[in-house]
């Protein structure tokens, strides 16, 4: 690439920065566009906007089809408008096997928010590699919190282990289930119950409702006890902390204990919720928000949300450095003829997958070798 293109591409960095810094709404579109294709001086894009980010509370919103997150996400969107906060909504969606596009893309998912200009909501394509849509979709994240929404809501397509790795962007995991799913609940072991903050049994209005919270509520209760009976009542919410905290002393909230209280002094934990919603109607919306918020402030007040985002930036890098790593090794092994021609090599014994490995690795691990002894 020439000096002259790098230039022009710095100075249109430059004023997109700008734009979106200054509340343009195209500009904003526009930097999401760059990033969900990973189009040239993106990376510059995002490295630019970072310094302004960390100021919006991100939720994400997972949970199997047909559970009502759409539904759920557009009314969670009109409450908070209600209540003066602007928000950007990220739908991640399912993609098209012909055109590689999101096929919800152009559906009006956000109808009780039509017009209101405070409420961006973006449909991002995962072209069939959810887990690569991570990176992605946290980078429009950042584009969002630089341009000053309050509220930022990551809606994804299931709840798979895929889906795990998008909704660790968020600051609080809201998990949605309808009641009746006891497969739903039971999908929720394989991984999505261990990150999941609140939990909505959304369709309240369905026959199974107080089964599903049971469920549920066992599941919580095992989670953080492992080896404890169930101790039913709901939540086993200790009255003298705040609704969803409970103390970090290994026992059920309001359980009986002859021990001493030796961990008295430990921080608090917060200790998942479960809320009652029908998203048609509404009901129920005002205490997943009231929850939400009282997640939001937890995280601030005991520490755990810097401890998160440090933990986010954490992988973040690591992710970004499997990525470049991969490309540098592709590259090494279509200069050693491809990974089809190694692999026959391999099978022929003409040479075995270790040696194949240590020599593709070489020129990498003496370039890195070079720069530590400088």
């Amino acid at each position: 690439m020439s000096h002259a293109e790098d230039t022009t591409r710095e100075a249109r960095n430059d004023e997109l920065v700008s734009d979106l810094l200054s509340g343009k709404h195209r500009a904003l579109a526009r930097a999401i566009t760059k990033i969900e294709n990973r189009s040239p001086g993106y990376r510059d894009l995002v490295s630019r906007l970072h310094a302004h980010t960390g100021d919006a509370d991100v939720i994400g919103i997972t949970g199997s089809p047909g559970a009502g997150k759409s539904t759920l996400v557009d009314k969670l969107a009109k409450a908070y408008r209600d209540d003066g906060l602007t928000v950007g909504v990220i739908g991640v969606d399912p993609s098209s096997p012909y055109t590689g596009g999101a096929v919800l893309g152009d559906r009006i998912r956000m109808a009780s928010n039509v017009g209101d200009m405070d409420v961006f909501f973006r449909s991002m394509s995962a072209r069939g590699q959810l887990g690569g849509l991570s990176t992605a979709t946290s980078d429009a994240v950042k584009a969002l919190d630089a341009f000053g929404k309050d509220k930022i809501i990551v809606e994804t397509v299931g709840a798979g282990q895929n889906e795990v790795d998008i909704v660790r962007t968020a600051d609080t995991v809201t998990v949605l289930v309808q009641p009746g799913s006891g497969d739903d609940v039971q999908m929720l072991k394989a991984g999505i119950l261990e990150i999941g903050d609140v939990f909505v049994v959304n369709k309240a209005d369905m026959d199974g409702v107080n089964r599903t919270v049971a469920e549920l509520e066992e599941m919580i209760h095992l989670r953080d006890n492992p080896g404890a009976k169930l101790d039913t009542g709901h939540h086993g919410v200790d009255t003298s902390l705040p609704a969803g905290v409970s103390e970090a002393n290994g026992q059920a909230n309001g359980a009986d204990t002859d021990e001493p209280d030796d961990a008295a002094d430990d921080d608090p934990e917060w200790k998942p919720a479960i809320v009652e919603t029908v998203a048609t109607t509404g009901d129920g919306v005002d205490e997943l928000v009231e929850t939400l918020g009282a997640h939001a402030e937890f995280l601030t007040e005991s520490g755990m949300r810097e401890q998160k985002a440090r933990t986010r930036y954490a992988e973040e890098i690591r992710q970004l450095l499997r990525n470049d790593a991969n490309e540098l090794l592709k590259e090494e092994l279509d200069r050693h003829g491809g990974v089809e021609s190694l692999a026959a090599a391999v099978a022929d014994r003409e040479t075995d997958p270790y040696a194949v490995a240590s020599e593709v690795i070489e020129p990498l691990r003496d370039c890195v070798k070079s720069h530590r002894d400088e």
